[in-house]
């Protein structure tokens, strides 16, 4: 071989090499410039991400560019993927936190300040829509805080307004336990849980008050009895901050179609949950299959701890989870769109938007959806799909923030008829 074809051939490998490193690296390798200008132009708004679990027991810093994060949250991850506002879950595990529910809320509500205070070039706090389209204009990530559970309110209204002093702008009526108020969708087969069949008549006053505040009434994790409950009582539409279709995905956490058209009627968003147990059937019947073990798993880790006199770490945690899941192949990026394109279809194009529970379902998100620096794919598989850009705005963020004005109008309302 000659000289000269050694260097021509070597210069075709470079090139060739180039070109794959160029798209595996790049987060907008399949984005479209169409799809890119769509997500530009729009204020994207995620409504759920447990980030600030990082932030209390990690010390992680939102302002991370640490290649090798596994997280789905950051500033660059964030301005990559035209991130414009997140809702950071404010979650306290009540197994772990049995005594001082409101004291755990308290620190996770700071952490997502110190962040904000942090990187004040890049972060605001945000407590209403001006909020957030002020953010928007400034190239700021809008920062809110949505509670995830009613049991953090410890029955008490005070601290609900506490709360909403505080910037918490939603609150899911109960996370995976049964509370004293509300029923959840996630202890349904264990006979030990006292229900309530629904919301009590205290949790009916707590829905009130949080019309009267300001503060979302989010129905994600209920019981279907709580769910019919809170829309037949709520004065403002609703949000399921990170809910996906039950007709196809059978679980309870999932919303029927009959309560996705009763959302609709209600002027709510249903705001569609990443993570891949509730988006692909048979993920979830493979994490079904060895989800005693994965309990077991990490139910040995805490009895160690305890035994040792040392807290429970939820990161840790966190990472046996992830060894799990890593068993289980990662379905399809359609798995994902399938739902959003079937809630816009069964609600409404203006009844559906994004809840992607980030940073809170070790690592089980769909192919190809990583971290926030690839929300741009969801457009572009819409826009495959023969969405329009308007509407294809609506599903990023323009839903919520519809939303979110009529809660703060009918707040106005309630508070002008109560003086």
């Amino acid at each position: 071989m000659t000289r000269f074809r050694i260097i021509v051939l070597s210069c075709l490998v470079l090139a060739v090499s180039s070109a794959a490193a160029q798209y595996s690296d790049s987060s907008d390798a399949v984005v479209s410039a169409k799809a890119r200008a769509i997500q530009d132009s729009a204020i994207v708004v995620d409504t759920h991400a447990d980030t600030p679990q990082r932030f209390l027991d990690e010390g992680f810093d939102i302002g991370s560019t640490d290649p090798n994060d596994v997280g789905h949250i950051s500033l660059d991850k964030a301005r990559r993927g035209n991130l414009g506002a997140e809702f950071f879950s404010i979650w306290v595990d009540p197994e772990t936190n049995q005594g001082h529910f409101a004291r755990h809320t308290f620190d996770l509500i700071d952490s997502v300040y110190e962040q904000a205070a942090r990187h004040p070039d890049r972060m605001m706090m945000a407590f209403s829509v001006a909020d957030i389209e002020r953010a928007h204009k400034e190239r700021k990530l809008a920062a809110l805080m949505g509670i995830e559970g009613g049991h953090s309110i410890e029955n008490d209204m005070h601290l609900l307004r506490d709360y909403y002093r505080l910037g918490v702008r939603y609150m899911t009526l109960s996370w995976s336990n049964t509370n004293e108020w509300a029923d959840s969708s996630g202890d349904i087969n264990d006979s030990n849980v006292e229900r309530h069949n629904g919301l009590t008549d205290f949790g009916k006053q707590v829905v009130l008050e949080m019309n009267r505040l300001g503060m979302m009434v989010d129905i994600s994790h209920v019981a279907d009895k709580t769910f019919w409950d809170a829309i037949a009582t709520t004065k403002a539409p609703v949000i399921a901050s990170h809910s996906s279709a039950r007709a196809l995905v059978d679980a309870p956490r999932n919303m029927t179609d009959d309560m996705l058209r009763a959302v609709a009627r209600n002027g709510g968003v249903v705001q569609v949950n990443f993570y891949s147990g509730f988006v692909d059937q048979s993920f979830r019947n493979a994490n079904e299959s060895q989800d005693k073990d994965e309990k077991a798993a990490v139910q040995k880790y805490i009895d160690s701890l305890k035994a040792q006199g040392k807290p429970v770490n939820y990161i840790e945690i966190d990472r046996i989870e992830r060894e799990w899941t890593a068993k289980i192949p990662r379905p399809p990026f359609k798995s994902l769109i399938d739902h959003i394109d079937h809630i816009a279809k069964v609600a409404g194009v203006d009844h559906a938007g994004l809840g992607s529970d980030f940073d809170g379902v070790s690592g089980a998100t769909p192919q190809g959806m990583d971290s926030a620096a690839d929300l741009p794919k969801i457009t572009q598989a819409l826009l495959d799909r023969g969405y329009s850009a308007d509407d294809i705005r609506k599903i990023l963020g323009g839903n919520i923030l519809r939303v979110f004005r009529q809660v703060e109008a009918v707040s106005r309302e309630m508070q002008a008829q109560s003086h």
